[in-house]
């Protein structure tokens, strides 16, 4: 091994106080459950980031396929030109490096050349949900001090309100058209806005076209810089195991691990026999979330076509981007799955009559529990049994997965990754025997630096050894399996995006009429957990619709209640405190 390379070895945290007989938690108790080829450890060089990764594939796997999207092909030469192009463009507009540049869109080509272009011009990444409110967009612009945004069409027209209040100066705006160019892509415009009506009219003085950018950026010289392994590459947005969305802040090398550690983890899969000639992943979730983006990172780094589904809720254009482009690879949550296995025409499942997974070596599953149903109805339509993981926005969505080739559905969140070392502590912060339930405390090179300009936040949940607080308490069984029992806080955690009662209840407690409310987290078998709004009005007058109303304008889709309950007094305890326990059983 060349002496500029170091491998990354989990921390050991070892407590004197623990009786002899117990076994501790430690990488010699999962990695033996690891399949044949997988390493403990991965190894980071030096000098290496996660910028020089994705830059050296670009140019190394020129006319290859990178991404495949509405059947229409980008080649890594293209990603490579248009992403220094977009450098160059950043920096021609005064944009330099460590300026934080946000990009709302959908998991559509440009948002990878966006990425991509961000980093190369020493920029850090923001990702913001396209389907935010003004609110919560303006919140994320203004804590994370972003100077530039690159906008889908679609949602610029919200943008267009708030703009005066957040720091922003340069806005590029992209369509779906984009993705097709020529006349196609012309025409692809048009039906977008005239037809299915999805753009909304917006005023955004002095925007540029994203087109354009690139166009400028092409005539302008090379503005890559060379990156090290401690720069802050992106700021990821979350409630994190407390509080308010702030930005996990990733550097270079946080990025880079979990690549590598998705890379190493699926290689048994890939290089199973017959070994598949090409690499290609299904891709049916939003790149703004950390785990699609680390599985299309890990992607790009081997020379893999991700083939991208920038609205998966259109069920018909899913199924038929499934059936035109077998996979090797597919990621999802459990609503995702459980749609396509119950999917029906003419009475034949879906999946059986079109989509052919003769090739498919793991179909992947995170950020909400995968229900045993699901799992089971999936396994009957394909084949193949969903390998369910975790991680958190805090460790680039790389944490815990199940193995390659396990045989059936074992309804964990499987074993540590390589390079990650986890303990189950209790409420005093000791490290647990096997079997026993406490918090999940993890380490490991992707876990993020801290929360951005937040040092008391970030104090709440990192030890100071290198092990981040996850929030989540579950237990390691003997051969290193983790299954997730249940959550120290009152997150809720819907369709696996974090979902905080507090914030909700800001919203409704402005509600004229409203004296008292309390947000919960009930069973969903679509979600995994939906939002259930308890309320005690003072106006009698006060409706159901009312609420809807407010929480529609304020909330994103997933952040409002599924059920509104109104009740005369919410059940306190003895100094006042909502017993939110006990709505949980109303």
């Amino acid at each position: 091994m060349d002496e500029s390379d170091t491998t990354v070895e989990p921390e050991v945290n070892a407590d004197a106080g623990t009786p002899a007989s117990a076994v501790m938690p430690s990488p010699e108790v999962w990695t033996k459950s690891y399949p044949a080829g997988v390493p403990a450890t991965v190894t980071l060089g030096e000098d290496e980031t996660f910028t020089g990764l994705l830059t050296e594939s670009v140019k190394k796997y020129g006319d290859k396929v990178a991404i495949r999207c509405m059947e229409t092909d980008w080649t890594y030469r293209r990603l490579d030109e248009d992403s220094r192009a977009f450098a160059s463009y950043l920096r021609s507009k005064g944009i330099n490096p460590g300026d934080r540049v946000a990009i709302m869109m959908p998991t559509v080509p440009q948002y990878v050349v966006c990425l991509l272009g961000a980093l190369r011009a020493g920029c850090v990444m923001v990702g913001v949900n396209p389907l935010y409110t003004a609110r919560e967009l303006c919140h994320q612009l203004e804590d994370s001090g972003a100077v530039a945004i690159i906008i889908f069409d679609q949602f610029a027209s919200i943008f267009a309100t708030i703009r005066e209040k957040t720091p922003v100066k340069e806005v590029i705006v992209t369509k779906a058209g984009d993705i097709f160019g020529g006349p196609k892509g012309a025409i692809a415009n048009l039906v977008v806005k005239y037809v299915q009506k999805k753009v909304d009219s917006y005023s955004i003085p002095g925007h540029t076209k994203y087109t354009d950018a690139i166009k400028k950026g092409r005539s302008l010289p090379n503005a890559d810089i060379k990156r090290s392994p401690d720069e802050i590459a992106a700021l990821q947005y979350t409630g994190g195991t407390t509080g308010v969305a702030k930005g996990a802040v990733l550097k270079e090398r946080n990025l880079l691990a979990a690549a590598k550690i998705g890379d190493v983890w699926t290689k048994p899969g890939r290089e199973r026999e017959p070994v598949l000639e090409e690499q290609k992943a299904l891709i049916p979730l939003p790149l703004y979330h950390v785990f699609t983006l680390y599985v299309v990172a890990s992607s790009l780094g081997i020379g893999a076509t991700c083939i991208f589904v920038p609205d998966p809720r259109d069920g018909k254009l899913l199924v038929k981007t499934m059936a035109r482009n077998p996979f090797n690879l597919m990621i999802g949550v459990n609503r995702l799955y459980q749609g396509l296995a119950e999917a029906e025409v003419d009475g034949e499942p879906v999946l059986k009559k079109f989509v052919d997974f003769s090739n498919t070596r793991a179909c992947i599953s995170g950020g909400t529990p995968t229900m045993r149903s699901v799992a089971e109805s999936w396994h009957k339509q394909t084949g193949l049994w969903i390998m369910e993981g975790w991680g958190m926005t805090e460790t680039v969505g790389a944490g815990t997965c199940n193995p390659d080739g396990l045989d059936g559905f074992n309804g964990t969140v499987g074993l540590p990754m390589p390079s990650t070392r986890i303990e189950i502590r209790d409420d005093d912060g000791k490290a647990l025997p096997i079997g026993e339930r406490g918090e999940i405390w993890l380490s490991g090179p992707q876990v993020m630096a801290g929360y951005w300009k937040r040092p008391d936040e970030t104090a709440k949940v990192m030890d100071g050894k290198g092990f981040m607080a996850t929030g989540d308490i579950g237990i390691m069984d003997e051969n290193g399996f983790i299954e997730i029992v249940d959550r120290k806080k009152d997150m809720i955690l819907v369709s696996g995006f974090n979902v905080y009662p507090s914030e909700i209840e800001d919203v409704v407690d402005t509600i004229e009429g409203v004296s008292e409310v309390a947000a919960v987290g009930i069973p969903s078998e679509r979600t995994g957990e939906a939002v259930k709004l308890f309320v005690a009005k003072s106006d009698p007058n006060l409706t159901e619709a009312d609420i809807m109303a407010v929480c529609k304008r304020e909330l994103t889709n997933y952040k409002r209640p599924s059920k509104i309950v109104f009740m005369d007094e919410l059940p306190k305890s003895a100094v006042g405190k909502i017993l939110k326990k006990e709505l949980k059983d109303v």
